[in-house]
This record gives C-alpha cells, sequence and structure tokens, in this order.
C-alpha cells in the first residue's frame, strides 16, 4: 500500500503488489486515482522527484507520494472546495465566569420552565460516549461509512463545524490515522484494562473522599447545631425528675414584650338585656312553656332552647378527663396502670433520631435501592439494605427486603443467614429449612438449623441430616460429637476418621476414647495417614505416661523427632517448648521432661546454650511453667557440671516452689560437683536452720569447713548459727579460731559484738584496741569504740575516739554524723554546727551531711536557718531523694504538693521521695493512692525499714487483716538492714 497525497490536501492510497514497477505503469495508477492526465503528474517521494525511466523501481511500502502540478501561463491552481471557517470558540471552554451578551447588554434569565443554566454547555462529547457507541457500530472510532455521509458533510458544511468529530483531551483529534479502524477484541479488551485501572485509582481516593466528606459535614454540624440536637441531654436528663419536680414546673405563659404593654382599659355601665339574660339562664322554671303543653310536654320548642353556657362545657370535660385518668391509675382490674417510674425510664431508652440521621437514612435507603435494581444478584446489597431498615426500627420491611433477597440469590448462604436472623422465632426454622433445601452443601445452614432447636436429641438430628448430605464437614462432625454421649461419641469418630482421615483431632479424640490397646491401635493408623504431625507422638507419650509406663514416653518422644525428621519435618524448639508447657498443665510432668530434653538443644550453638538455656528457664518461669523451668535446668545441669551459677538458679527454683527435700536434694548434688562453692554449702546450711534443723546445719558447716578449710564467709555463719541459738561459749571459740588463722576485720568486728552483748566491756575494748591496730582504716571499729565510751558515759574519750577514727577515715560520714551529735549534747548546737561545717567542707555533695545540718538547726527551733540550709543543701545536690522529701515535710502543708511534684521533677524513681508523697496521701485520706505509693516505695528499696515501719502503720489505720498480714510477712523476707537513725545519726547496733 502505497499512500498519495492529492492537490486538495487530501491522502489517498493504492493496492500496489510488492514487485518493483516502471513509472509509466504508476503513473497510469495515479490518473486513475486522482483523473490528472500523466503529462502533468510531478511525483515526489520525500524529497526527490521520480523522473521517467525505463527500468522498473521498487516503492517502500507505506511510502507517501506527493503529487504537483506545473503553473502554466494563463492558468491558476484548482481551487480547494470552499468551507466555510470553523469557528474554533464553539467547541473551546468558556473562560470562568464568563455570562455571553454581557458587554453589550444582552444577560441570560431563566424562567420556572426551564430551570437550569443561562446558557447551553458546548456540545463537546466525551471519551465514555464513544466509547460506548463504537462497539455499537461494528467499527473504529471514526464514522462509519454509509449512504448518508454527503449529506453529514452537507450539514458541517452549513454548521461552519462538524457535530461528529471526535476530539479527546489526551489523544487529540482521532479523526485522523485511526479512523477507519475495525473495532476488535483486542480493542475492547484494552478499553476494560483502562476503565478498570480508572475504577481502582477512583475506589483509592473513595475512602480519603468520603471521610474528608464526613468530617466536614460532622465540622459544619458542630457549628450550626439544630435546636432538637441542642436541647437533647436536657430532653434525657428528665428522666431523673420526680414526680413531685414534675408538678413543680410552672404552666407555660406569654411573656412576650407585646403583652407586657399596658392596655388601655375602659369600663362601659352592663346594659340592662345582658343582666336580664344572665338571669333567665341561671332561673329554675317548674311549670311548662304554653307552647310545650301544646304538643303534650314532650317536645321543646326551638325558640325556647337555653343558650349553652361554654364555660361549662369546657368544666365539665375537664372533670371527665380527670375521671378517666383517675381510673386508670387506680385500676385493679388488670387494666393498663399509668406508673410514673416506668414512664421516666421510658423516657430515658427512647431513642432520639436527629433530623440529621433521618436524612442519612433515607440517603442510604434510596442507594441501596438503587444497588439492588441495577444488580439484583449481588447478596450484600441485599444484606446491607435489610439492615438498614433494622437500624431505622422497620423490621418487617427488612424482612420483605431479605426475602426478595433469598429469592434473588438463593444459593448464597449469608443471604439466608440474615433472613434467619431477622425472621421472628417462629418463623426462622421455616426460613432456614428454604435455605438448607437450596443449598444442602452449606455448613453455616446445617450449623444454623441446629442452632434453633431447642432439644439436644433434635440437634443431633439435624446435624445427622447435614452429614449426609456433607460428610467431610469437621465443624459437623465436632458438632454432633458433642452432643453424642461417650459411647456413641465413639462410634461417631470412627466414622468421622473414616470421612475426614486428614484431620487430626478427630483421630486425638477417638484416641482418648478408647482403651489403652485400642487407642494405640488408632494413633498408629493416624500416624499413617499423617506422618507429619507432630501431635500424634506427643499424644503417644501421654498415654504411656497415663498407664504408667513412664520409662517408654522418652522413647516415643525420641521415635517421633527422629520419624519427623525423616519426613522433612523441621523442628522448632519454641513450638516444641509450647507444647511441652502444654503437657505440663495437662499433668504430663514426664512428657514435658521428655520434650524439653530431646528438643532443648535444637538449633542453638554451643557456645550460646548456657545463656539460651537460663533465659529460657526464667521465661518459662515468669508464665507459670514451673515443670517446664526444672526440666530445662536439669538437662543444663547436666551438660554444665560445675557451673555454679545454674546450680543456683535451679537452686532459687527450688526454694521459690518446690519442697525442702527437693531443695535439699539439689543442694546436696550442687556441692558435689562444686565443693569450692561457698555459697551452695551456705544455702543449704541456712535451708536446715530455718526449718528448725540446727544440728544438720551444724554438719553442713562442718563439711564445708573441710572442703573450704580458710572460707571466712563459713566462719562467720558458723558465728552467727551458734550465737542466734543462744550458744554464746560457741560462737566466742568460732571467733577466737577464726582470729588466730588470720582473720580479717569482719571477725574482730564480731568479736566485739559478742563481748559486747555479753556485756564484757574490758574484753570488748581490749578487741577493739587490738582491731584497730591490725586494721586502723576500718571505720566500723572506730564508730563502735566511740559508742561504747559514749555508752559508759565518757563523753571526751568517746570525741577522742571519734576524731582519731577521722583521722583515718576523714571520707566517713557516720563518723562525721556520731561526733556532731556528741558535740550537740555536750557543748551545744554552735559546736555541733561548726563540725558538720567542716565535715561539709571535706564531703562535698553528701546529701546526709547536709540533712544533718537541716535537722540540727530544726530541732533548736532556727526555721529561717534551716530553710536556708535546705535551699543551699537542694543546689548542691539537685536529685538527693532524702533532700527533697524532707523539704516536703518541711514547707506548709498547702505548699506540699507543689514542692512534692517538683521532688518527683527532679527524682522521680528515688525510694524516699515516693514514701514522702505517699504519707502526704496519707494525710489527705486517699488512701488506695497511698497504698500504691507505699507499695511502690518497699519496693525499691525493700533494705530501709522505716518505710516498711510507715506502711505498716497505714495498714494498722486504713487495711484489712490480710494486707496487715501480707506487709509483715514481706517485711520479714526482705530483712531490711538500714533505717533512717543509721543513715544520718549513726545510733545503734552495726552489723
Amino acid at each position: 500500500m502505497v499512500f498519495v497525497r492529492n492537490l486538495d490536501g487530501k491522502t489517498l492510497y493504492l493496492n500496489l503488489d510488492s514487485s518493483p514497477i516502471s513509472f509509466d505503469s504508476l503513473s497510469l495508477a495515479v490518473e486513475i486515482l486522482t483523473g490528472v492526465p500523466p503529462h502533468l503528474h510531478r511525483l515526489f517521494l520525500s524529497s526527490r522527484r521520480l523522473l521517467p525511466s525505463s527500468s522498473p523501481f521498487l516503492l517502500p511500502p507505506s511510502s507517501t507520494l506527493t503529487l504537483h502540478l506545473p503553473l502554466l501561463a494563463g492558468t491558476q491552481p484548482p481551487a480547494a472546495p470552499s468551507r466555510p471557517p470553523r469557528n474554533e470558540f464553539l467547541n473551546s471552554k468558556p473562560p470562568p465566569n464568563y455570562v455571553a451578551g454581557l458587554g453589550r447588554g444582552a444577560t441570560g434569565f431563566t424562567t420556572r420552565s426551564d430551570i437550569g443554566p443561562a446558557r447551553a454547555a458546548p456540545d463537546l462529547p466525551d471519551r465514555s460516549a464513544a466509547a460506548s457507541s463504537a462497539p455499537s457500530a461494528g467499527r473504529g472510532r471514526g464514522k462509519p461509512p454509509g449512504a448518508d455521509g454527503d449529506e453529514d458533510d452537507d450539514e458541517a458544511d452549513d454548521k461552519g463545524y462538524d457535530e461528529n468529530q471526535k476530539f479527546d483531551e489526551f489523544e487529540g483529534n482521532d479523526v485522523g490515522l485511526f479512523a477507519s479502524a475495525e473495532y476488535d477484541d483486542d480493542d475492547k479488551e484494552a478499553d476494560a484494562v483502562w476503565e478498570s485501572i480508572d475504577k481502582r485509582m477512583d475506589s483509592r481516593r473513595k475512602d480519603r473522599r468520603e471521610a474528608r466528606l464526613k468530617q466536614e459535614i460532622e465540622k459544619y454540624r458542630a457549628s450550626n447545631p439544630k435546636i432538637t440536637e441542642q436541647f437533647a441531654d436536657l430532653k434525657r436528663k428528665l428522666a431523673d425528675l420526680t414526680p413531685e419536680q414534675w408538678d413543680s414546673i410552672p404552666e407555660i405563659g406569654d411573656y412576650s414584650l407585646r403583652n407586657k404593654k399596658k392596655r388601655f382599659e375602659s369600663f362601659v355601665p352592663v346594659p340592662d338585656t345582658l343582666l336580664e339574660k344572665a338571669r333567665q339562664e341561671q332561673e329554675h322554671v317548674t311549670a311548662l312553656d304554653p307552647k310545650s303543653r301544646a304538643a303534650g310536654g314532650t317536645e321543646t320548642p326551638w325558640s325556647q332552647t337555653p343558650v349553652t353556657d361554654l364555660t361549662a362545657v369546657g368544666e365539665g370535660r375537664g372533670t371527665v378527663l380527670s375521671l378517666k385518668l383517675d381510673r386508670l391509675s387506680d385500676s385493679v382490674s388488670g387494666l393498663t396502670v399509668v406508673d410514673p417510674k416506668g414512664y421516666l425510664t421510658d423516657l430515658k431508652s427512647m431513642k432520639i433520631t436527629s433530623d440529621a440521621e433521618i436524612s442519612d437514612i433515607k440517603k442510604a435507603r434510596l442507594l441501596l435501592k438503587s444497588v439492588t435494581q441495577t444488580n439484583p444478584k449481588h447478596p450484600p446489597g441485599w444484606i446491607a439494605a435489610a439492615r438498614l431498615e433494622e437500624v431505622a426500627g422497620k423490621i418487617q420491611a427488612a424482612r420483605q427486603l431479605i426475602q426478595k433477597g433469598c429469592e434473588e440469590c438463593p444459593k448464597n448462604e449469608d443471604v439466608w443467614l440474615e433472613a434467619c436472623r431477622l425472621a421472628s422465632p417462629d418463623e426462622a426454622k421455616a426460613v432456614i429449612a428454604r435455605g438448607v433445601k437450596a443449598i444442602p452443601n452449606s455448613v453455616k445452614l446445617w450449623l444454623q438449623a441446629a442452632k434453633l432447636e431447642h432439644n439436644e436429641e433434635n440437634r443431633s438430628r439435624v446435624l445427622r441430616k447435614g452429614l449426609e448430605h456433607i460428610p467431610d464437614s469437621v465443624r459437623l462432625w465436632k458438632a454432633v460429637v458433642e452432643l453424642a454421649n461417650e459411647e456413641d461419641a465413639r462410634l461417631l469418630l470412627h466414622r468421622a476418621v473414616e470421612c475426614c482421615p486428614l484431620h487430626v483431632e478427630l483421630w486425638l479424640a477417638l484416641a482418648r476414647l478408647e482403651t489403652y490397646e485400642q487407642a494405640k491401635k488408632v494413633l498408629n493408623k493416624a500416624r499413617e495417614k499423617l506422618p507429619k504431625e507432630p501431635s500424634i507422638w506427643i499424644t503417644a507419650a501421654k498415654l504411656e505416661e497415663a498407664n504408667g509406663n513412664t520409662t517408654s514416653v522418652g522413647k516415643v518422644i525420641d521415635r517421633g523427632i527422629r520419624s519427623l525428621q525423616r519426613e522433612g519435618v523441621e523442628i522448632d524448639r519454641e513450638v516444641w517448648m509450647k507444647e511441652a508447657e502444654a503437657a505440663e498443665r495437662a499433668g504430663s510432668i514426664v512428657t514435658c521432661q521428655a520434650i524439653i530434653k530431646n528438643t532443648i538443644g535444637v538449633g542453638v550453638e554451643e557456645e550460646d546454650r548456657k545463656r539460651t538455656w537460663v533465659a529460657d528457664a526464667e521465661e518459662c518461669k515468669k508464665r507459670g511453667s514451673i515443670e517446664t523451668a526444672r526440666a530445662i535446668y536439669a538437662h543444663a545441669l547436666t551438660v554444665f557440671l560445675t557451673k555454679k551459677s545454674i546450680w543456683l538458679k535451679a537452686a532459687q527454683l527450688e526454694k521459690s516452689h518446690g519442697t525442702r527435700e527437693s531443695l535439699d536434694a539439689l543442694l546436696r548434688k550442687a556441692v558435689t560437683y562444686r565443693p569450692q562453692a561457698e555459697v551452695l554449702w551456705l544455702m543449704g546450711a541456712k535451708e536446715k536452720w530455718l526449718a528448725g534443723d540446727v544440728p544438720a546445719a551444724r554438719a553442713i558447716l562442718q563439711e564445708a569447713y573441710a572442703a573450704i578449710p580458710n572460707s571466712e564467709e563459713i566462719w562467720l555463719a558458723a558465728f552467727k548459727l551458734e550465737f542466734e541459738n543462744h550458744e554464746p561459749e560457741r560462737a566466742r571459740m568460732l571467733l577466737a579460731k577464726a582470729r588466730e588463722r588470720g582473720g580479717t576485720e569482719r571477725v574482730w568486728m564480731k568479736s566485739a559484738i559478742v563481748e559486747r552483748e555479753l556485756g564484757n566491756t574490758s574484753e570488748e575494748r581490749r578487741l577493739l584496741e587490738e582491731g584497730l591496730k591490725l586494721f586502723p582504716s576500718f571505720f566500723k571499729l572506730w564508730l563502735m569504740l566511740g559508742q561504747m565510751e559514749d555508752r559508759l558515759g565518757h563523753g571526751e574519750q568517746a570525741k577522742e575516739a571519734y576524731e582519731s577514727g577521722l583521722s583515718h577515715c576523714p571520707n566517713c560520714t557516720p563518723l562525721w554524723l556520731s561526733l556532731a551529735n556528741l558535740e550537740e549534747r555536750m557543748n551545744g548546737l554552735s559546736k555541733a554546727r561548726a563540725v558538720l561545717t567542716m565535715a561539709r567542707k571535706k564531703n562535698h555533695q553528701n546529701p546526709e551531711l547536709w540533712l544533718a545540718a537541716i535537722r540540727a538547726e530544726s530541732r533548736h527551733g532556727n526555721k529561717k536557718e534551716a530553710d536556708t540550709l535546705m535551699a543551699k543543701a537542694l543546689q548542691e545536690c539537685p536529685s538527693s531523694g532524702i533532700l527533697w522529701a524532707a523539704s516536703i515535710e518541711m514547707v506548709p502543708r498547702p505548699q506540699r504538693r507543689q514542692k512534692s511534684s517538683d521532688a518527683l521533677k527532679r527524682s522521680d524513681h528515688d525510694a524516699h521521695v515516693i514514701a514522702a508523697v505517699a504519707k502526704l496521701f496519707w494525710h489527705d485520706r486517699k488512701v488506695d493512692k497511698a497504698r500504691n505509693w507505699f507499695n511502690r516505695a518497699v519496693t525499691l528499696a525493700p533494705d530501709i525499714g522505716d518505710f516498711w515501719a510507715w506502711y505498716y502503720k497505714f495498714e494498722l489505720q486504713h487495711g484489712t487483716e490480710d494486707n496487715q498480714k501480707d506487709v509483715l510477712k514481706r517485711c520479714i523476707a526482705a530483712e531490711p538492714k538500714h533505717d533512717r537513725v543509721v543513715m544520718y545519726i549513726g545510733f545503734g547496733s552495726i552489723t
């Protein structure tokens, strides 16, 4: 095919063979096509002119030839067919706010008959119309050929533009190259693809657009509420009014300004006729009228009818109404009685539907009606329409709609289920019966039909009927088995595993109902059907354990894991640990231990085994799976026999959740493999001592001393055991042996404590002096020496002891506090102030020293000086909890809340601040908050005894007996060793 462009700009085409062609043949073909003689031809191929030649030449396919004619003298080029100029503005979009004719004063207008725009929109056909009309014509997007083509051209020439011209903003004027192309299946498929893309893009923006529209509507309604919505909350409050309040509501009246104006009142005398008429209406006549006597006395003449008194009629109606209401309220014959309380309750339960909600329901109803009419085979449309009517309170309309949905979509189970839900109890069975008849293979419908039955026998009959249609439904089998007794359930499960052999739950349920031998056969069959199911092997292990074959449990689990690995099943240790915990909850402890033993090391690197196993055991302990954690520790101890940390973790587990016998056995085993671990020996001895078996504890310590002969901890533990059990001579002998063998400063301190408790002051002084010669930098010996002299009344010797201790230990806070307290008692506040000032200079940022100075000033009534010191202390130690706690106690009561807020900002997790806040809540009678804060304080610092004392006192005042016992028990377990007295004064025993 070769294209030829003629004189008037049109493009024609020639059907030529692909073989070479001569110039004469080409000219002849052009003459036939255009009617131009050959001698006038000037043919150009691109920019090259074709000249006559004897040799043929080859024209490329789809090439374009241009035909030119020479201009001869006295001639003109043929004129193109006249065509009126096309006005482009007719098909273009007008500018914004343009009104035709406004410039010349001719403005458009509309009438009531033609409501709409004042000007007609330009006739621009859209793509959708073109696409919809193209397939019907059977051609492409161009104009289909026909006999009326010339008439259309004439009409286009008359109008100045072509109405059939199709213009697309993206593709331009498509009357060009593809105008005559056929609209085939590929074009149809392409249009469908683009249409689906457009729909997809529109759906992606739909949610955002709808959300924005909904937000704008809510914003508009919030800024422009209706009167009914403004008073909706007040209407609801009417339900709480009492009958007396209802009666006290005044009657409504007209209080407008118009009625408040004084009206002109005029008084005129009453006419005599009116008075006479009133007298006649009120008088009683005992004689008959002559006219009535003429009528026999049985008729009243029309002229003698008395005038009706409207006031009396109104009073009579009110009386009748009051009698009816009284009859209703006092009815005892079973009639409806007006209950004022019930009436108020009904007011509260009424749903107030605003105009906006009604409008939304109407719009949704119209939309869903369109959905069900345009696509009646769409089940969600019917369901949504029925639920809309249900929300609107029109239950009957909802039932009718869903019934139509069932007729239109009889094969959809959701429609039938919705119809059953909306139907009345009497009609629900009939509806579900039609549903299962239309869809006999629907499991949901059969289950719903069974739920509608109130008798278990009828339910079982319905489910068995469903199994006749759907024998492979696991849900139906489970439901019918749950309703059957044990014997029938076993028979049903035999049939169920035949119909559903690949469902493991049915096999396991059958195995649980069978005897031991039959259960093993069932599990073997299940293993053949499901070789990759681990729960079958676990059930087999539980079966062996339940029948006393504990030795076979480990073999079954081991065989199961190897079999699963042969089948290509990946062994996930996390999943198997969960199965172990499930076995523990089911009471199968041996199975749990076997699972842990065979799977705990799967997928764990050798260097990570200890850390991973300890973490797993702690997690199981947190979840309450004690046996699983015990099994993990037991397996870990078989691998790490000499790891002290694992032995301690296992011992702590046994101490918390085991028995004394199990803990003793574990510790005995531990010291066998780790005889050099002092803590294991001491834990065993302490447990025996707490159990009341002092000889056994003494024997354990003797064994420990034999294993570790130079252990100071064992010596001190033996001393504590003897001293606490009132054996001072034994304790003194043990300490003497420890001192002979080179005891540390702790041994000398304990020796002095024993002598102090026994009252041997001279021996106590000797031991302290000898200990200070050996350990002059141990501040507790200096402190004990000063306390001893102070106790004996030797103030100067005590002062010398403290000063000597400070010369060796200048940074010891307890020594400075003890010296300051001694100076305050002996020489007054000034000396104590000087000592504390010197202490603060040598120990910067020490909150205990600042607190001691503040309390010393407070004891002597120097509140202003104490406040100044507190401000300086908080500047130097801004995050000190004890300073902030003291500051809260010092400020006046109205300022404590603000001060506690500042303290929590600076030191949120300090136990002293939390305890101070707890006491603040306690004083404000906020019991629950105070309890929570006290609990938080003792949790953060269980070693401080003051917190426990305040907590216990609080529970004594506001708590129950159980709370008091719980606090006391927790305090004994925590064993607090510090208190405020020791902290900032230094008195008391040093242990």
